[in-house]
């Protein structure tokens, strides 16, 4: 039987920098020490050199022997030496205080940025006085979301449900329907009997004869006021910036979960109240079970 394979134990970052810094001062002092010892020696060496020896005995400078001059010299490299060690090359010196300024400050951003992740963002609104945003009287948004509020993937529906079209059909007939540009895009051709008016920030964007081009909601909702009932048709951003606008939402909650790209704002239930919820159940017209449900705002 073979035993089991001990794990080598694992180090973090901190400690091994503590071991680095460790390793750095022992070879520091040990070159130190070696220092030290050749001076002793080559001390030793050059007085007896000079009185036993009597080599350059008769050599001064300023009156002084030559090996003294010489050992003095070699004594201020020495003491240069142990004040690099000691003094400005510290155990934790300003290269380790640097590293760890620099990790308090990382932590601290990490904090910051995991705070900003928590604060709720306010709803965008692309109006142009966002202080003077009311409901509009009758502005309905109408909409086919699934559980996750999925309503699309890659500009296109995710599901066909033919009731669910008839009645979108029923609903916006004869009245002004406004959507995203790329909402448009995804016609074949504009609805019959709808007035359809599309935002784009592309001042240049080319509709058909009929089709009425805006710039922002506030626009759209404007170029709509002779409709009793203008509807939003998406897409998502278009949904966002129409929550704070609309009066009534007519839902289709489709009973699934799926794949997306697109989605509908969160309903905020402080705000609105369901009115009507009709329930459909799947069939062999209808891959999934659905439901219709009215809120309109508090």
């Amino acid at each position: 039987m073979f035993g089991k394979k001990k794990s080598k134990p694992q180090i973090d970052q901190e400690q091994l920098a503590l071991i680095e810094n460790a390793q750095r001062r022992i070879k520091q002092k040990k070159g130190l020490y070696a220092h030290f010892v050749i001076f002793l020696i080559g001390a030793v060496f050059l007085i007896l050199a000079n009185t036993v020896l009597n080599i350059g005995k008769d050599f001064k400078i300023f009156n002084l022997d030559w090996f003294v001059i010489a050992i003095s010299a070699w004594l201020f490299f020495f003491l240069y030496h142990a004040f690099n060690v000691f003094i400005t090359n510290k155990f934790m010196g300003k290269e380790w205080e640097k590293a760890q300024i620099e990790k308090l400050v990382a932590k601290q951003q990490d904090k910051i940025e995991a705070l900003k992740s928590t604060i709720i963002q306010p709803e965008k609104v692309t109006t142009k006085n966002p202080d003077a945003v009311k409901p509009h009287k009758n502005l309905t948004m109408i909409v086919a979301a699934g559980e996750n509020n999925e309503i699309g993937k890659n500009n296109d529906l995710i599901w066909h449900l033919r009731d669910d079209l008839k009645r979108f059909k029923a609903l916006t007939s004869g009245h002004y329907i406004i959507m995203g540009r790329k909402t448009f895009e995804s016609f074949p051709k504009p609805l019959p009997n709808r007035t359809h008016v599309v935002i784009s920030r592309q001042k240049d964007y080319q509709v058909p004869a009929g089709v009425l081009l805006v710039n922002s909601i506030e626009d759209a909702i404007d170029a709509s006021k002779s409709d009793n009932q203008p509807f939003i048709i998406g897409g998502g951003e278009i949904y966002k910036q129409a929550m704070p606008f609309a009066s009534k939402i007519e839902l289709t909650r489709v009973h699934s979960t799926f794949d997306a790209d697109t989605f509908f704002p969160e309903i905020n239930m402080n705000n609105w109240k369901e009115t009507a919820n009709e329930i459909h159940a799947q069939d062999e017209n209808h891959d999934y079970a659905f439901s219709f449900i009215t809120f309109e705002r508090k």
